[in-house]
């Protein structure tokens, strides 16, 4: 696990790298794990546009009205010790000044030592809800490739803010790697995720060799999945489609199957440009 060092930046970001709120729901947990602190936070003058991501108006314990405006914050555990830690870096991807916005949190990281730095997305795939959620592991780093046994990713094509940071993590020494989580296209009503996002922190842990909590995501991974199953059992087309992505799954899952076959549903994914499929079974799997 020393491929990625002691002190792991953990990126997620609500939006278009977030599908069933899977990789914050993620952050959120891992948060929940201890007490953290600010260690940056940008100004969001500077990268959000505020007719795309509004600010919003609330009510705080004491009655006042305020307004919080969109946000990007580096965290870190506010407890320190000599035991490996994650820090968190989480908010709304930026609308503007990628470049910018990313070399800021990058020259935050070399100030703190930071040693690795893990990007948790999750995308809306062709996949059914009642097999194990699928994570795409991958990295541009070949030595976290060989330590971690993760893939290589061969797409070209357009991206999100995560791997804006990746890009510049690596461009600066600091060794990466991705998590991406395939929520079933279909279950969009069925947000959040929680069988996604325990996913996402089986694999943080097992790549980063640092325990995360789990919370009750297991009793509700179970929960959601009986409630599509319920929603499902009163439409033949539904249950029918369901039933094809299973005997997909299957194929992929059993020995004869090639094991490149997650990273190619992966790549299509990254295709189609973040957008879910308009129908069932006719389109490729939602970007990083």
């Amino acid at each position: 696990m020393d491929a990625l060092g002691r002190r792991i930046i953990v990126a997620a970001f609500d939006g278009w790298n977030d599908a069933g709120e899977a990789a914050s729901a993620a952050a959120s947990m891992v948060r929940t794990g201890s007490d953290y602190e600010v260690v940056h936070s940008v100004d969001p003058e500077l990268y959000f546009d505020y007719q795309y991501t509004r600010p919003q108006i609330g009510s705080d314990a004491e009655g006042r009205r305020s307004l919080t405006w969109p946000e990007a914050t580096l965290l870190r555990p506010a407890h320190r010790t000599d035991d490996p830690e994650i820090w968190l870096l989480v908010g709304v991807e930026p609308a503007r000044a990628w470049q910018a916005f990313a070399a800021e949190f990058i020259d935050v990281a070399l100030r703190e030592d930071v040693t690795g730095f893990v990007a948790l997305g999750s995308m809306m795939s062709d996949v059914p809800h009642t097999r194990p959620i699928s994570v795409f592991a991958g990295s541009d780093n070949d030595a976290v490739r060989q330590s971690l046994g993760l893939e290589r990713s061969l797409y070209e094509g357009p991206v999100g803010i995560l791997s804006a940071l990746g890009d510049a993590a690596e461009r600066a020494g600091i060794p990466t790697a991705s998590l991406w989580a395939s929520v079933p296209h279909y279950v969009a009503g069925h947000t959040p995720s929680p069988k996604a996002t325990l996913a996402l922190l089986d694999r943080l842990e097992a790549v980063s060799g640092i325990p995360v909590p789990r919370g009750e995501l297991a009793a509700e991974a179970l929960a959601w999945e009986a409630s599509i199953d319920a929603a499902a059992a009163d439409d033949d087309e539904m249950r029918e489609y369901i039933h094809q992505l299973e005997q997909t799954r299957d194929t992929w899952d059993s020995p004869e199957a090639s094991g490149d076959a997650i990273a190619q549903e992966f790549e299509r994914y990254l295709r189609r440009g973040g957008d879910g499929p308009t129908k069932p079974g006719r389109d490729e799997p939602p970007r990083r």
